[in-house]
């Protein structure tokens, strides 16, 4: 029997009833003749209103003790639905991450899987039961509970994938698959049928949500085809896997990302700079002499940063365009003219094989990411 693993995220199980609804999709694929796996985030806003909770009791609350009641979010989902499936006639058990074998670092709020001992979901698997998980979470091998940053789930799920040798990790939310841009921003978008693994980690690098990252990173290294579908009405979904060769060079999706802060050097130089991101565990996006680009989303520690003399911390956004081989300077170029004749000055440029990027002052984002659909995926095609 087929193991599969399903990840959902937060909006596919925020209330009662879509918690039941993914329990009878659960159900469905075991009735289907499959063995699975699934890994769930926290209900709704659950992580957010926790992480308020805390800075009411504290403004600077320790990274050890947020880890520890950022965890309870996905126990509570885990366990609702692990009793949801078993009242459907299917038997299921949850387990921690800990407790599923998740073996990370010791850096809380932002761990790495270090590896995946998954021996009690398998004994789960061979009693026919479902293996509920808890995502975003692990345990160090000094025995801490750890979080593993946002998209943290995404990470779990293709993890245990990697480590059962899955057929199969299906990424589970509201959108069904990817697209050429923001559907909700762009209503042009294109639904994509398939990505490359390197052309999705540009696209979510770059700060598109439908997948994280590091779980993209995760499955290209071990070989792992994922697939984002819709938990409900899915028609397919986009498939992330192999590179596809021999295609021309163009863009086939962007994506802006509003959350940026750009950190200038001062008379000290670039070293000094990051010596204090390092010792600060900032989430560093790309480094380049001018300037360092973070991730403000996971920068827990930004307002009490001591910054060299002279150094800047600037807000701006990202916009993104990725493609097979489509890292060519025209496109560059053009995508640069386009925003700059919308009245947006580009700030900074980037590129490599299967990414452009252009560095935008802040609040561009809803302009840039139509500007540069219209110019180089719809005018192209």
């Amino acid at each position: 029997m087929a193991v599969i693993v399903q990840k959902y995220g937060g909006s596919s199980v925020a209330d009662i009833p879509r918690l039941e609804h993914v329990a009878r999709r659960i159900a469905a694929t075991v009735r289907d003749g499959h063995r699975v796996v699934v890994v769930v985030s926290a209900m709704g806003n659950t992580t957010h209103a926790l992480l308020a909770l805390a800075r009411r009791v504290s403004p600077h609350p320790g990274r050890r003790e947020l880890d520890m009641l950022m965890s309870v979010g996905e126990r509570i989902t885990m366990a609702l639905l692990s009793m949801a499936v078993a009242d459907l006639g299917v038997p299921a058990v949850s387990f921690t991450g800990s407790q599923s074998g998740i073996i990370t670092d010791d850096r809380h709020a932002s761990a790495r899987v270090l590896e995946v001992r998954p021996e009690r979901i398998r004994s789960a698997l061979d009693e026919g039961k479902v293996a509920i998980v808890a995502g975003f979470q692990g345990v160090s091998r000094s025995r801490e509970v750890t979080t593993l940053g946002r998209g943290g789930s995404d990470t779990t799920a293709v993890a245990l994938a990697a480590a059962l040798g899955a057929d199969l990790c299906e990424i589970c939310s509201d959108v069904d698959g990817v697209f050429s841009a923001d559907p909700h921003r762009v209503p042009e978008a294109r639904h994509l049928d398939r990505l490359s693994w390197d052309e999705a980690l540009a696209l979510f690098r770059g700060g598109a949500r439908v997948l994280h990252p590091e779980a993209v990173a995760f499955a290209a290294h071990h070989g792992i085809t994922l697939r984002a579908v819709a938990t409900r009405g899915s028609t397919g979904g986009t498939a992330v896997g192999q590179s596809r060769e021999g295609l021309a060079s163009r863009v086939v999706a962007v994506t802006v990302d509003p959350e940026v802060d750009r950190v200038t050097p001062g008379p000290e130089g670039l070293s000094a700079l990051v010596d204090v991101l390092v010792r600060v565990q900032a989430p560093v996006r790309s480094v380049r002499e001018d300037g360092i680009l973070l991730d403000r989303r996971d920068f827990h520690d930004r307002d009490r940063v001591a910054w060299p003399d002279g150094s800047r911390l600037v807000p701006v956004c990202v916009a993104t365009a990725v493609g097979p081989g489509c890292g060519q300077p025209d496109l560059l170029v053009a995508g640069a003219r386009a925003l700059e004749a919308a009245g947006l000055h580009v700030l900074g440029l980037e590129a490599d094989h299967d990414r452009l990027s252009w560095i935008l002052p802040e609040g561009c984002a809803l302009d840039a990411e139509r500007v540069l659909h219209k110019a180089l995926v719809e005018e192209t095609a």
